[in-house]
């Protein structure tokens, strides 16, 4: 999934229905990551682990991958994430 110019901002769930949203040039490569319980990564990720991937946007640059990131972040809601990005 990843290559030159694409960046992805995504949203992983946990079995307890919490989220993580991020960006990324690389999503395989960054799912690994946050599903490593080696004492390098994160706490939140590593501690609320095991994540799946739930939802994914393709970016043609950083900039605006990092801006929505934010942009979903301040909503700061589970229901915002589950009624608008997921559908459910």
């Amino acid at each position: 999934m990843s290559g030159a110019n694409k960046f992805w901002v995504y949203i992983l769930e946990n079995e307890a229905g919490r989220f993580y949203i991020g960006q990324t040039d690389d999503l395989e490569r960054r799912l690994v990551e946050h599903n490593d319980t080696g004492p390098s990564q994160g706490k939140y990720t590593l501690k609320n682990g095991p994540w799946k991937l739930v939802w994914s946007e393709e970016h043609a640059a950083r900039a605006s991958a990092m801006q929505r990131e934010r942009e979903i972040k301040r909503k700061k809601s589970a229901r915002w994430i589950r009624e608008y990005l997921l559908n459910r």
